[in-house]
């Protein structure tokens, strides 16, 4: 049997990118806080009363339920979520069951908490997008990467301040730096464009992007989580 402690959800949701974490040990608290906190829609699950209680007030949804029971992890109706956040510990059986089912449910992004490289290599096997060491990468800096549109790898340069890769976008394609002036209209700094599998750290501002470009900026954290879709400020 589920038992649900809930928010109510605002005129925006839907606008908004939803998750769900499973396990609300240091490292899920530390998350589905996080991206709470970013504006997404959390659900946080956990099979401990007490700590589905200890965040009810933070996120969107908490739900006790066993996560070893395949029925009540599908009831969660999490099959529209933008992504799943495993990170249920020691227990490997639950972490993979958990994982199966989110990527059968069709959920595109899961990332997985593992303890060892044995229980990566078993998650990711398993259909899991994205293996985290808890121990080597915060819960603040993973949610600031997922909330950021398309799950990219950012660097956290301070509570303020990301740089992260960006791919030109359709709109910009044919368009100079010079013309764009990205500064003035988007409040973002290009400090470099990939291509061919190399970096160029002083690209030509009269030069025109190509789709195959990827842009290095550095800006505001809550000017790039608009720029790549995320929830504004």
């Amino acid at each position: 049997m589920t038992n649900k402690a809930s928010k109510k959800v605002g005129t925006k949701a839907k606008e908004r990118k939803e998750f769900v974490v499973f396990g609300l040990g240091k490292f899920g608290l530390s998350v589905a806080k996080a991206l709470a906190d970013n504006g997404c829609q959390v659900m946080a699950v956990d099979s401990e009363q007490s700590k589905v209680e200890e965040i009810a007030e933070d996120v969107t949804y908490a739900v006790c339920t066993d996560v070893t029971d395949a029925d009540a992890i599908h009831s969660l109706g999490i099959r529209n979520f933008d992504g799943a956040i495993v990170a249920i510990g020691e227990n490997l059986e639950a972490s993979v069951l958990v994982t199966i089912i989110a990527k059968e449910m069709g959920i595109p992004y899961v990332l997985a908490k593992a303890q060892t490289d044995l229980q990566a290599k078993v998650l990711k096997k398993v259909g899991a997008d994205k293996i985290i060491f808890p121990e080597k990468e915060t819960g603040i800096r993973i949610a600031h990467n997922l909330v950021h549109g398309n799950f990219f790898d950012a660097i956290e340069l301070s509570n303020k301040y990301s740089m992260m890769d960006f791919d030109v976008p359709e709109e910009w394609v044919g368009k100079s730096l010079r013309e764009l002036n990205l500064r003035a209209t988007k409040k973002i700094n290009i400090i470099g464009i990939k291509r061919n599998d190399e970096f160029e750290i002083t690209p030509d501002p009269d030069a025109p992007l190509t789709a195959d470009e990827v842009l290095v900026i550095i800006g505001k954290n809550q000017t790039l989580s608009k720029l790549t879709g995320g929830p504004e400020a």
